[in-house]
């Protein structure tokens, strides 16, 4: 009789367990179904406004393999400045010149792999996208005015409309100046004054199958191993626009200045493809706009200061001569030719551009 009051006992409390359990569960699921019919409570509220207002920064590594004093570098201040002031959120731009993050091919890779974000590398861009090499070749420029305009207009865009598929974007075409040459051994008129001179170009086929044909005997090497090289003789001579001959001091291993303007070659600015998708569309506009707003100061800068920058060259002993530009010109219609089948239409069009 004792027993069978036990078991009572225990299944009477059995029954009683299951009844608070399932009134906790359904004061748990009335909470639930509250919160999903938009009525938020104060502590739900209160989360999503704090998680708004905890936004990381947003940190930018931009990279350069010029000096600090160079227009690269003055264009890249004011981008982190118009940038750090008008970004919808707070963003940091770290600025990296001098080669510090690499060379221009490390950093176009650096890109590529996401470890930088924004760089200026244009000696290497024609081996990510062959057609950007058009805007290398020797005299393919008349002026600063005819290169903005192609730059600026549809051809640029049409240009730089393939670099995403390899992890790149270009947000800006920047002045680099239009290139001269130096050497220690004599002054440059004609192509043939540059036999038996050996001359650094950068690692760019053009530029190599151009100086190949006037005469030169051509070697590449990283831009940070230049200085070195001239100073120990170990080359000729370079060529660079005269704002990179002066601030990397150059004129300290090289005697003669020959303003040849031969390529243009502007700086082609890009940004990482994974970088700018991860930025929200406001973001990217930001971005946008305050690498516009730096090619302008940028390209005037430049533009404005080689004057200055010829004049500093000639004060530090440099013998600066003209050359004779039509027989420069003659010399690379051979490489014109070469090309065309590379680039079909685009060097007419360029030429067509007024």
């Amino acid at each position: 009789m004792k027993k069978i009051r036990f078991s009572s006992f225990l299944l009477i409390m059995s029954f009683v367990v299951l009844l608070v359990l399932a009134a906790c569960g359904g004061d748990s699921s009335q909470t639930s179904g509250n919160n999903d019919g938009g009525e938020k409570d104060s502590n739900s509220s209160e989360s999503s406004t704090d998680k708004e207002n905890s936004k990381e920064t947003i940190t930018f590594k931009f990279g350069h393999v010029l000096a600090p004093d160079h227009p690269y570098n003055k264009g890249a201040e004011k981008f982190k400045e118009v940038l750090e002031n008008n970004a919808p959120t707070d963003v940091e731009v770290e600025i990296f010149h001098s080669a510090q993050l690499g060379s221009e091919r490390e950093l176009t890779e650096g890109l590529q792999l996401g470890t930088v974000d924004i760089a200026i590398a244009p000696g290497t861009i024609g081996s990510f996208e062959p057609k950007m090499g058009v805007l290398d070749l020797p005299y393919i420029f008349r002026d600063r005015e005819h290169a903005y305009k192609v730059l600026d207009g549809e051809i640029g865009k049409e240009l730089a409309a393939d670099l995403p598929s390899v992890d790149l974007r270009l947000l800006s075409y920047w002045e680099n100046g239009f290139r001269q040459i130096t050497n220690s051994q004599k002054p440059i008129n004609t192509p043939s004054d540059l036999e038996g001179i050996k001359l650094r170009v950068p690692e760019n086929k053009i530029y190599v199958d151009t100086f190949k044909e006037w005469g030169a005997n051509v070697t590449t090497m990283a831009f940070g191993e230049l200085y070195t090289a001239l100073q120990q003789q170990a080359v000729d001579g370079q060529e660079n626009p005269l704002a990179l001959i002066q601030t990397n001091k150059f004129f300290e291993a090289q005697e003669y200045l020959s303003l040849s303007s031969h390529f243009y070659g502007p700086a082609q600015v890009l940004i990482s493809e994974n970088k700018w998708q991860s930025l929200s569309k406001e973001m990217q506009e930001a971005v946008q706009n305050a690498m516009d707003e730096a090619r302008d100061y940028e390209r005037k800068l430049l533009s404005d200061k080689d004057a200055e920058y010829q004049e500093s060259l000639e004060s530090e002993g440099m013998k600066v001569n003209e050359i004779d530009v039509e027989s420069f010109q003659e010399a690379s219609e051979p490489i014109w030719e070469n090309y065309r089948s590379d680039f079909g239409d685009l060097i007419d069009r360029i030429q067509a551009v007024e």
